[in-house]
């Protein structure tokens, strides 16, 4: 792929990204213990194009920034959360759709589940918020991201 087109995916899947997370905000940082961050549905994309990677890494990280409230952790370790799991996807790409879609759950479960218990909810065991990070990541990715993902697999070719 030539340096200036995958610059160009990239930009377009952040872009993507923080437009789809400001459209759902309410539901995506609703600093309620469940989130779903219909935007993750995009982390199907490392399947069809290491493009992806930076674009979710940068459309995470822009989303965190306008639209999030928790700071420079959320800033940083849910963007690097993001990172890990769509480079992890990329990676796991020729394992099957249900194996690729792993990481982003596991790893924002993890990651984002625990700084949700240090910032918001101090009063909570971490494995109550690393399990509702789990199925908020678990709907975005698995129900949304699949139905996504069979959509695109009609133009598979032309995303590489």
């Amino acid at each position: 792929m030539k340096k200036s087109s995958y610059i160009v995916k990239a930009s377009l899947i952040a872009a993507i990204y923080v437009i789809i997370t400001g459209l759902f905000a309410p539901i995506s940082f609703g600093h309620g213990i469940f989130q779903l961050r219909i935007s993750e549905a995009l982390t199907v994309l490392p399947i069809y194009t290491s493009a992806a990677i930076p674009g979710l890494f940068v459309g995470c990280m822009m989303s965190n920034l306008i639209f999030g409230g928790l700071g420079i952790i959320d800033l940083i370790f849910g963007s690097l959360a993001t990172l890990i799991a769509s480079y992890l996807t990329y990676k796991l790409k020729n394992k099957g759709k249900i194996i690729a879609l792993i990481p982003p759950v596991v790893v924002n479960a993890l990651i984002v589940g625990t700084y949700l218990k240090i910032l918001l909810f101090k009063d909570v065991n971490v494995l109550v918020t690393i399990g509702y990070t789990f199925l908020g990541q678990l709907g975005a990715c698995y129900i949304i991201g699949m139905m996504f993902s069979m959509a695109l697999d009609k133009y598979k070719d032309k995303l590489k």
